[in-house]
């Protein structure tokens, strides 16, 4: 098999992962779409709602480092197996009356089964394509997030408002199940998996000097920025809009899914212009880093102007299109790393990248929280959250700017290892 050649089967593949990646994000909406209705029940101010938000991310990092480690020998199909089995288990013990700390502790368990979860199927993904087609998938992947949100939350807010939000998790948990029977049927390896086996005579590069390469540092960087306007959107967007703004928690349901709808659309057009741009010519510095890190500046800038503007439909509008725009650093850091990490180290060099860059998960809620606790009214709260938000963004877009070489970073590698293979 050529390197070029996409193997027989791929998309299919690349569709059950876009599925895994659509259940994996309904689980992480859900408490953020059921925040008021939660917060009522269990008695919960905005600090220690804030801290639920931010439990889910407690082991994500550690988890995410551990099991990419393990992908880089145990092969993937099984591994996202039993990450499915954990998500879904971990989700019905909602279903009946709960303790503030039973919620809690579901939430650290989901987020650990949860924390590997795109890196591991982005390397599962990449053994059946090759380099130079890998962005279009990645961004297939990135849009299970999306329409994991799109798709769930009609559903769930109809489950929360008329049954009750513990049902709406255990939904959850029964779909995550489909998912891992439907895995077990059709859930392959990829073929090119042959080039690890073929690699693993190769020396390897020092994960030192991965790990400190600039390029990977960039994406940590201006993905971390990114993630902070994602967990704010998971944990506090729809308590914004019927605290902050208002609106019932039946109207809010579909409000919540338009930074989903524009952020998909965000992300599939990154994917293309990436795709079309290197096909022309363009290095991957201009065609995914700078493509990359260009619309984070733009949408941080956007979310500074919310608290010039009337609550209302402006106001959501800054915000949808704002935090919107951020996607398309997903698309295009995966394969940037892909690029200059040998591919038998692959799986970990992902795996960390995502571990540091989701920290910004811990951090983001808790502030939020904290912010609003101390606020005048919650809607003071909320635009000062999302002003800290705007300065995450464009900080990280203007490191990823200065950063991302990542065609010069793999030279500069293959100069001081003994020719690695790359795939």
């Amino acid at each position: 098999m050529t390197e070029h050649v996409t193997p027989k089967g791929a998309w299919t593949i690349t569709f059950l992962l876009f599925l895994f990646m659509l259940v994996n994000f309904a689980d992480k909406i859900v408490v953020g779409l059921a925040g008021v209705p939660i917060m009522t029940e269990l008695k919960l101010d905005a600090e220690q709602f804030g801290t639920l938000g931010s439990s889910f991310f407690l082991l994500f990092s550690i988890s995410a480092i551990i099991v990419g480690f393990i992908v880089n020998s145990v092969p993937t199909r099984w591994v996202l197996l039993a990450m499915a089995v954990v998500w879904s288990v971990a989700q019905f013990p909602m279903v009946g009356t709960v303790s503030f700390t039973t919620l809690l502790i579901c939430r650290i368990i989901l987020g650990a089964g949860e924390g590997p979860a795109f890196s591991v199927a982005v390397h599962a993904v990449y053994k059946w394509f090759p380099d130079e087609k890998r962005t279009l998938p990645t961004a297939i992947l990135s849009q299970g997030s999306a329409f994991g949100v799109i798709l769930a939350v009609p559903a769930l807010n109809w489950i929360i408002v008329n049954h009750s939000w513990h049902y709406a998790f255990g939904a959850l948990g029964v779909v995550g199940l489909m998912w891992v029977v439907a895995w077990l049927i059709m859930g392959k390896e990829g073929p090119l998996v042959q080039t690890v086996a073929m690699a693993a005579a190769d020396p390897r590069v020092p994960y030192f000097q991965l790990l400190t390469s600039r390029t990977f540092i960039g994406c940590c960087a201006a993905t971390f920025g990114a993630y902070w306007a994602l967990s704010l959107g998971l944990t506090w967007f729809t308590p914004f809009i019927v605290q902050g703004l208002g609106f019932s928690q039946q109207d809010a349901g579909w409000i919540s899914v338009l930074p989903w709808v524009f952020g998909a659309v965000i992300v599939l057009l990154t994917g293309w212009i990436s795709q079309v741009m290197l096909t022309r010519g363009f290095t991957t510095r201009g065609a995914r880093g700078v493509l990359g890190s260009v619309p984070l500046i733009i949408g941080g800038l956007i979310l500074a102007m919310m608290p010039y503007s009337a609550p209302g439909g402006t106001m959501i509008a800054l915000l949808v299109v704002g935090s919107g725009l951020c996607g398309s650093i997903y698309v295009v850091c995966p394969p940037m790393l892909g690029e200059f990490t040998p591919v038998q180290q692959r799986g970990a060099v992902i795996a960390i990248y995502g571990a540091i860059y989701t920290l910004a998960g811990i951090i983001a809620p808790l502030v939020m929280g904290s912010v609003i606790k101390h606020a005048a009214t919650p809607l003071d709260g909320y635009l000062t959250g999302f002003t800290i938000n705007a300065v995450v963004m464009v900080s990280s877009g203007l490191l990823g700017l200065l950063l991302l070489w990542p065609n010069s970073e793999r030279a500069r590698l293959l100069a001081q290892a003994a020719q690695p293979k790359f795939a």
